[in-house]
């Protein structure tokens, strides 16, 4: 079986061919998240070609289209319901309609946080798990869960993915979603310029040499005052939301993803000894892993999202 995959994220759209449960070609587009979708689609066909035409295969061969899209997904219609600032023309955009005038293909749409969870969850980190939660840091947090061996959807599609708009601070700082406090809002890519120049002795500190900051600056600035406050700041939200879905959820395994897990080696260790110490499991322990397929995890998730969305002769 063969499958166009796409993965719209907040910095970059990546786009990959899945042949058989591997990925065999895949490519990079910045995302200019700011720009309407309808303008990115163009270079998203042509970058499916090119990969097509490295692999010498025609796009018309492939079985469909898997897309994984920050938005919570209608599970009736298979559309998204909303944008959370990227992409704003998202939900008035015919993704299906696009791909059969441009490939003559179905296409098949899913969260990306619980498309990254399917990744890990068939090829990955969560492989022979049935009990399976995913954290993704990045420019948002996204989540999602795996219970009994079954993808946690929810009647309106947003059961499990929506993680990130926990509170984790009273009377914190504005969500995009309309919350205070969020996960999310308190630290992600998306505000780490902000709170890094809010803090004091910003203009003394290493970071204040970057025109944009990101999370692996932090992570190595361990002799610099304000990339450790960051950290520990950031690291302390990590490790409550971290905690919260333990509870909620009840994993065998709690998967780190996304970008920010470039840090991983420091990253990791902290919420794992956080987790064994104040999540409440007396059957045992949690275990507490980075993801093993890293920005490959949707687009390896591609080939089985399609194939479900086939069987269950879903729309979109």
């Amino acid at each position: 079986m063969i499958t166009l995959a796409c993965d719209f994220g907040g910095r970059r759209i990546k786009l990959g061919v899945v042949r058989d449960r591997t990925l065999v070609a895949q490519t990079v587009l910045p995302a200019r998240a700011d720009l309407p979708l309808v303008e990115r689609l163009p270079d998203v066909s042509r970058g499916l070609r090119e990969l097509c035409a490295s692999q010498e295969l025609d796009p018309a061969s492939a079985a469909g289209i898997g897309v994984s899209y920050p938005s919570v997904i209608d599970p009736r219609s298979g559309s998204p319901v909303d944008h959370f600032g990227k992409y704003g023309d998202v939900r008035w955009v015919d993704l299906q309609a696009w791909a059969q005038a441009e490939f003559g293909l179905p296409l098949a749409l899913e969260n990306d946080a619980r498309a990254a969870l399917i990744g890990e969850w068939q090829y990955g980190a969560g492989r022979g798990c049935d009990n399976v939660v995913i954290m993704t840091l990045g420019t948002g947090i996204g989540t999602a869960a795996v219970i009994e061996g079954r993808l946690l959807v929810g009647v309106h599609g947003q059961a499990g993915i929506l993680g990130g708009h926990l509170t984790v601070m009273q009377q914190g700082r504005q969500c995009i979603c309309g919350n205070c406090g969020c996960a999310e809002a308190e630290a992600s890519t998306s505000v780490l310029d902000q709170l890094a120049r809010q803090l004091p002795g910003f203009a003394d500190s290493l970071l204040a040499r970057y025109a944009t900051i990101s999370y692996e600056q932090v992570f190595r600035g361990e002799n610099d005052r304000v990339s450790r406050q960051l950290a520990e700041l950031s690291l302390r939200v990590w490790c409550t939301l971290a905690v919260n879905l333990i509870h909620a959820y009840d994993p065998e395994v709690l998967i780190l993803g996304g970008g920010v897990m470039g840090s991983g080696e420091v990253i990791q260790p902290v919420i794992a000894r956080y987790v064994e110490a104040h999540a409440h499991t007396p059957w045992g322990a949690v275990a507490v892993v980075a993801s093993q397929l890293g920005d490959s995890a949707a687009l390896l998730a591609a080939e089985w999202i399609l194939s479900q969305r086939i069987q269950r002769g879903v729309r979109g």
